[in-house]
């Protein structure tokens, strides 16, 4: 159950750090280059949202929920 629970979070908090990413590359196209959009990532914390809800999304995996 709790690797359900795992997965569902971890489904979440991709989705958040997914769409914030998305969204933040709307900066691009006004005069932002590559490297100055990185560091501006690097310093938001909802963007470590997605590489932390797929660590939780293959740690869930990992577990077989049903024990076969």
């Amino acid at each position: 159950m709790w690797a359900l629970f795992l997965f569902f979070i971890g489904f979440g908090f991709t989705c958040v750090g997914a769409v914030s990413l998305i969204g933040y590359m709307n900066f691009l196209p006004v005069g932002m280059n590559f490297i100055d959009f990185l560091m501006f990532v690097y310093k938001r914390p909802e963007c470590y949202m997605l590489p932390i809800g797929v660590i939780f999304i293959m740690l869930a995996m990992y577990k077989n929920p049903f024990g076969s």
